[in-house]
């Protein structure tokens, strides 16, 4: 069965957000101790990777949510989760079940798949041509109106 084109935006736009948001409480926790806190030892202000990575979860989980630099955004917290899967998960075992691995496979994965096919709908990014598409839209139903 295959799906209508007309829900391929709205869809992917839906998990653009869902995602960007999820991705964001993870930098959140993390550095205000917020949603439960974060995973494990806070780290210290600059520390690397961990206050780095959830300055990247932060900012671009909200770059992300708000479809604003979705690809460049995308594709630096699938190489955050890349880096933190073969850091600090697959020496403990091959597959992500073995190595506790899971979310940031399923990240990694999910942030590729936003850089490779972009924002979807309701994007901040697309503001500026539906902005243009109303001007437009305004000025022909005035000029309509004035000529009826």
């Amino acid at each position: 069965m295959e799906t209508p084109t007309r829900y391929q935006g709205p869809v992917l736009g839906l998990f653009r957000i869902v995602l960007g948001l999820l991705f964001a409480c993870h930098g959140a926790a993390t550095l205000f101790d917020v949603l439960g806190g974060p995973h494990g030892q806070p780290p210290s202000t600059g520390q690397w990777p961990g206050w780095w990575a959830a300055v990247i979860q932060l900012v671009g989980g909200a770059l992300v949510l708000l479809g604003l630099g979705t690809r460049p955004a995308a594709i630096l917290c699938s190489g955050s989760m890349a880096y933190a899967y073969f850091v600090h998960h697959q020496p403990d075992g091959l597959f992500p079940l073995e190595n506790g691995g899971e979310r940031a496979a399923l990240f990694c994965w999910a942030f590729l798949l936003i850089a490779a096919l972009g924002p979807g709908r309701w994007s901040l990014a697309e503001l500026p041509a539906l902005t243009a598409q109303l001007k437009r839209r305004t000025r022909r139903e005035v000029s309509d109106r004035s000529q009826a």
